[in-house]
């Protein structure tokens, strides 16, 4: 027996073949860690932005920063930065700010 899934939505998907957007949503709420960019250390490999799960890393020219508004704070950009220029700060760092 075979039982198809039928998405909710035309963009989202298990996967992407990168011809299309997937499912965005506002999730910053969601997060208690960010990542924060030195970048100094940054030489602009784009190894975040290629292993981000939600794709919210943006590239600003000469570094890549995360969208805060989708970041989940999960960490795997910082984690496969190999020069160490992303790392994670928890959010109550960010307290002050509105």
């Amino acid at each position: 027996m075979v039982i198809k899934h039928k998405f909710l939505f035309e963009t989202e998907g298990a996967w992407s073949d990168a011809n299309k957007s997937l499912l965005c949503m506002d999730t910053g709420s969601w997060r208690t860690e960010r990542p924060v960019l030195d970048q100094a250390k940054c030489n602009y490999c784009g190894l975040c932005a290629l292993y981000c799960p939600p794709q919210c890393m943006v590239d600003k020219g000469d570094h890549y920063e995360s969208n805060l508004a989708y970041c989940k704070g999960c960490g795997v950009c910082a984690h496969e930065c190999p020069r160490g220029a992303l790392t994670m700060v928890s959010e109550g760092e960010f307290a002050h700010e509105s």
